[in-house]
């Protein structure tokens, strides 16, 4: 039988995960205007996320514009999008597996087998998910990464790391550890086998020894 302690952590973490994916994937600070070297510091800081661009003044103004055309986008921000999508996709359905397979729910409890390969199954998908989208935030960043260092980028057009990568990098990593927990199903050494009698004793053995 799977471990249900264990079960509820791993659940609670993916879940966890799931939910800075969301938030990951809807922030604009994907990457932000970079002030290193001899750039300029101006009173306007850019930002580009997945969706829209925006920008901030110092009087606290924010500015956003969404993309206009699908086609023109680069190609890193297309891949980016489909990633993360496909893995918050994967993980609304890990979790409704789960919902099913945890063993503190009351689903196909006279399935117990059946009940923890359900389980077994969320918990697979989860990691998927979080592979796909460690891929792509970090696919994301080593491309922010190049840019900067390349010596062709314009000062005043480099961007840094934006904390919707940290996001990202800490919910895909959260859905990881969840769904390796739930994979982890503890079953006993004697679950499977039938249970042990003592061999039943032959119609001519006597019960006792007389001398």
């Amino acid at each position: 039988m799977a471990n249900t302690g264990i079960q509820l952590l791993g659940f609670t973490l993916a879940f966890l995960g799931f939910i800075g994916l969301i938030a990951s994937t809807v922030m604009v600070e994907w990457k932000a205007s970079s002030y290193a070297g001899d750039n300029i510091i101006t009173a306007q800081a850019l930002y580009e996320g997945l969706w829209k661009t925006c920008a901030s003044q110092s009087t606290g103004q924010v500015q956003c514009k969404v993309y206009d055309s699908l086609l023109q986008l680069p190609g890193i921000v297309q891949g980016t999008r489909g990633l993360m999508l496909c893995a918050i996709m994967m993980c609304f359905i890990s979790i409704m597996l789960d919902m099913v397979g945890m063993r503190c729910t009351t689903c196909m409890s006279e399935q117990p087998e059946q009940k923890d390969k359900v389980a077994l199954a969320g918990g697979v998908i989860f990691i998927i998910a979080g592979v796909l989208a460690m891929v792509g935030t970090s696919w994301y960043g080593q491309r922010i990464t190049q840019e900067f260092y390349d010596p062709f980028t314009p000062t005043n057009s480099k961007y840094e790391f934006g904390s919707a990568l940290f996001v990202g990098w800490g919910a895909a990593t959260l859905i990881i550890i969840g769904g390796s927990f739930l994979c982890c199903n503890c079953s006993s050494k004697d679950s499977g086998k039938s249970p042990r009698y003592p061999a039943p004793r032959s119609a001519g053995q006597p019960d006792k020894n007389f001398v």
